[in-house]
């Protein structure tokens, strides 16, 4: 059920209704204008559908690499000269990234590519949809896509331009970051009274109008960052709609980790805005669109555990001081580990058929080819054994399992390719609670009767079996943040509102605070040499 929706936004995408450039000899009815697409109910919807599908593109591949990999939350070094992808992961890790780096360059491709189609589409549903109801909201949703994609723009590189206008292609300049922050907020506002109240199947994969009080709350929290003016007030303000729309609930322990599994959807309560992946869609438009975490997480040595139907590459881990935070052995949260010796589910210890070289690549005794079963071992540690300028663990059995895994995002053994079916949540009923207390303990006024001790041991008694707090601090709180939204890509916004992002892990001690907005990457600034590059670079 939760594929429906998600059928409908590519078929349009995939018969390339709207944004088709071929100058076919055809007569006048067979192209695609808006005197002949869209025009009925059905249409309409599908004419939204490149939006989604943009957005969708790089947001659980390099969107979330480019947020993890340069925080304490994961890293991907290169095992064996594989991996090592002209240093860009290297760079991410050491802060040393520049306005060449390959995640810089495509995650701004990607957000300004969803904020075009967005102009487009808004300029095609205004000129082409009846007034009414149908289309303030159908238009309402299409901004919302775009605020959100300004939202990680502005997050992500500071000073940004605007442009709304379809057709204009005059260079803009950047605007100041606070500027861009009051527009994304009257966007929002602007949008909110036509956004559904619905929630579930009827808007899965859209936004609704408690999509908009969370990207609110989201930007009302980092305010002071974003603008140098707290707004931790209204944070708790957008946050009590949603609670106060009753339609969200915290997962319970017993079904926490199912939340995120392959047959995740609507059906999930915490959801309030998710991005689908459907295995079977092909790559399009024109970014990657797929969910590859069980290709990055899992061991090569794992396959058969998961049923996958290819190998893993598995370079991805975690760091010691972020897998540090799961210190709490009642934890259901700890599940979403892959840690030390493996085995099957039967309990067959997992092996692979080896030489004592392979298994490890600097043996020096005499029988090196002599054959090894080596029980696969993931270990804490990623240490740059092989080459530590080209960022490279090893190519043999140690270096391929250090590291702690992440397989929050199970992975998909029923799909067909490396591609999976599990949803990302952007926006969880677990994390509306824990900005509320935050924000509390922020400076914000309390309201409905909520601490922000209570709030934080709500979400902490459907996740451990241990005793609730009995106080809690901004460090208690980032904590829990660590735990409760591992891999879902909200790290480095936390580690930079908590003031960690200039800390010390693995093998990074850069504590430049310029490092906390990305460069203006170089393919934008030769195709808008009206942009400023941001300070430091």
């Amino acid at each position: 059920m939760k594929k429906s929706y998600l059928h409908i936004l590519l078929s349009v995408l995939l018969s390339g209704v709207l944004f088709s450039c071929h100058d076919l000899a055809l007569p006048i009815t067979t192209e695609l204008t808006p005197d002949v697409f869209p025009t009925n109910p059905e249409q309409y919807i599908s004419a939204s559908g490149p939006v989604y599908v943009a957005l969708r593109g790089n947001y659980a591949v390099e969107h979330f690499q480019q947020q993890s990999y340069s925080t304490d939350e994961s890293i991907m070094p290169a095992r064996g000269g594989n991996w090592f992808d002209g240093g860009q992961c290297q760079t991410m890790h050491y802060h040393t990234w520049t306005k060449d780096n390959g995640f810089i360059n495509g995650n701004w491709t990607w957000l300004s590519t969803t904020i075009g189609v967005a102009n487009q589409t808004i300029n095609i549903l205004s000129t082409t949809m009846p007034a009414g109801s149908a289309k303030n909201t159908n238009i309402a949703e299409i901004k919302m896509i775009r605020a959100f994609a300004y939202f990680w723009m502005m997050d992500n590189y500071g000073n940004v331009p605007i442009d709304t206008l379809y057709g204009d292609f005059s260079p803009k300049t950047n605007v100041p970051r606070a500027d861009v922050f009051k527009f994304i907020e009257k966007e929002i506002n602007t949008a909110l009274p036509y956004l559904s109240e619905l929630s579930g199947v009827a808007t899965y994969g859209r936004p609704n109008k408690w999509t908009a009080y969370a990207l609110l709350a989201k930007m009302y929290l980092n305010a002071e960052y974003y603008t140098g003016t707290k707004r931790y007030d209204e944070c708790i303000a957008a946050v009590d709609k949603i609670i106060g729309s009753g339609l969200y609930a915290i997962e319970p322990r017993s079904t926490y980790l199912k939340m995120f599994y392959p047959d995740n959807g609507p059906q999930i309560k915490e959801f309030i805005f998710a991005i689908p992946y459907d295995a079977t869609s092909a790559n399009s438009f024109p970014f990657r669109s797929t969910n590859l975490h069980a290709r990055y997480a899992i061991p090569r040595s794992m396959r058969a555990k998961f049923k996958l139907p290819f190998t893993p590459s598995g370079p991805e881990s975690t760091l010691p001081e972020y897998y540090a935070y799961f210190n709490d052995a009642n934890d259901v949260r700890n599940g979403q580990w892959l840690t030390g010796l493996q085995y099957m589910d039967d309990g067959t210890p997992i092996t692979v058929k080896t030489t004592k070289l392979g298994v490890d690549q600097f043996y020096k005794g005499s029988d090196p080819s002599a054959s090894v079963t080596y029980h696969v071992n993931l270990t804490p540690e990623v240490i740059l054994r092989q080459d530590v300028a080209a960022f490279d663990a090893g190519n043999d059995e140690i270096a391929w399992n250090m590291g702690y895994r992440n397989n929050k995002f199970y992975a998909d053994g029923t799909s067909l390719s490396r591609n999976q079916n599990n949803d990302i949540p952007v926006f969880r009923y677990s994390d509306v609670l824990l900005m509320k207390a935050e924000a509390i303990l922020r400076g914000g006024a309390a309201t409905l009767g909520h601490t922000a001790l209570s709030l934080v041991n709500q979400i902490k008694v459907q996740r451990t079996t241990s005793a609730a707090f009995t106080s809690i601090d901004l460090e208690g709180l980032y904590a829990e943040r660590v735990r409760e939204f591992a891999y879902e890509g909200w790290h480095r916004n936390d580690m930079i509102r908590f003031g960690k992002f200039e800390g010390k892990w693995g093998y990074k001690t850069d504590a430049n605070t310029n490092r906390r907005i990305f460069p203006i990457p170089r393919v934008a600034l030769q195709l808008n040499p009206n942009l400023k590059q941001n300070p430091g670079y």
